[in-house]
């Protein structure tokens, strides 16, 4: 379970939440542009563009959740256990395993129109990245500061949507939660109107009411209609400062505390962390779930030239402030 965001505010900013049960040991990971990305059908990026975002590190490879290159283009992927569909290969397409679409991609492409094109090709090959790390039913959300498109694979084929809301969840497929919006229209920020029964003296009682039936349970179709809402809703402020507290503040609006969702074992699905990237700078920020503290990592303070990944570990422990 997991929300990916997609924002303009003063400048683009894209994240998402993490949301799982547990930890598969995540970092921020700086990808520089000579690190040798070899994928499985044989082709490779000896030189490609920088990429910074959260990974876990197996035998040497980013396997990324979320990244953004230096370019500004960026890609979240979210869990999609029903839908998802990989096939085997297809000799007249470009067969990348879902693991690597990320780096295949970032690596090569600086906006979605690009990304769009090379997808044209693309057949996601059911290829596990190893016997005890089977492949993962994904989504993706592709975003730049013009535009995003959804991807997804299913049994009847390759699908790119154009995502104008900026928001990505999980279950049910994206043309789903597009349709679903329908229902939430008379939705807004402004107090809500008499409409029901205009000669009879109706008000509202209270802040908000614009906004009443706005769900706040947390499927997926829930946080997508929630996370729309209040993103669309969102205030970009003039500073850097001012939009990534505002893009916090949307991710906090979809955020799992401990204790709310339980899974079938009896653990609780958690948001692990909450990421925001300045896409043009590759200033990449987060928090974790005792962490609350904003934590930066720029890529540009890094030599993007050489072969080997940068690594720092998610900080995970918080500290409390006493004031007296």
């Amino acid at each position: 379970m997991c929300t990916a965001v997609s924002w303009n505010g003063s400048e683009h900013y894209f994240g998402r939440n993490l949301d799982l049960h547990h930890s598969y040991g995540e970092s921020v990971v700086i990808t520089p542009r000579n690190f040798p990305f070899l994928f499985r059908n044989g082709a490779s990026l000896t030189q490609h563009f920088g990429i910074i975002g959260v990974a876990t590190v197996v035998n040497g490879y980013p396997l990324y959740y979320d990244a953004t290159n230096e370019k500004g283009l960026s890609i979240a992927g979210l869990n999609f256990p029903v839908s998802a569909f990989y096939p085997e290969e297809k000799s007249e397409h470009e067969n990348i395993a879902p693991f690597e679409l990320i780096p295949w991609i970032l690596g090569q492409c600086s906006s979605v129109d690009e990304a769009a094109g090379l997808l044209e090709n693309i057949n996601l090959v059911n290829t596990p990245f190893s016997e005890d790390l089977p492949l993962t039913p994904l989504h993706w959300i592709i975003s730049d500061a013009v535009r995003s498109i959804t991807v997804e694979s299913t049994a009847d084929g390759l699908h790119i949507y154009p995502n104008e809301i900026g928001i990505l969840t999980n279950e049910p497929p994206f043309d789903y939660h597009c349709f679903n919006l329908q229902n939430y229209l008379h939705l807004g920020a402004a107090p809500a109107e008499n409409r029901f029964c205009p000669g009879f003296p109706l008000n509202s009682f209270s802040n908000g009411s614009g906004s009443f039936g706005l769900p706040g349970d947390f499927t997926s179709a829930s946080r997508f209609i929630r996370a729309a809402f209040v993103k669309l809703n969102s205030y970009a402020g003039s500073t850097e400062d001012e939009n990534i507290s505002q893009f916090f503040h949307i991710l906090d609006s979809v955020a799992m505390p401990k204790g709310c969702v339980q899974m079938p074992s009896g653990e609780f699905e958690i948001t692990r962390y909450s990421s925001c990237c300045n896409t043009r700078k590759g200033s990449y920020y987060y928090t974790t779930y005792d962490n609350r503290q904003i934590t930066r990592v720029d890529m540009h303070q890094e030599d993007l030239d050489q072969t080997n990944l940068i690594s720092y570990p998610l900080l995970t422990s918080g500290a409390v402030i006493h004031q007296n």
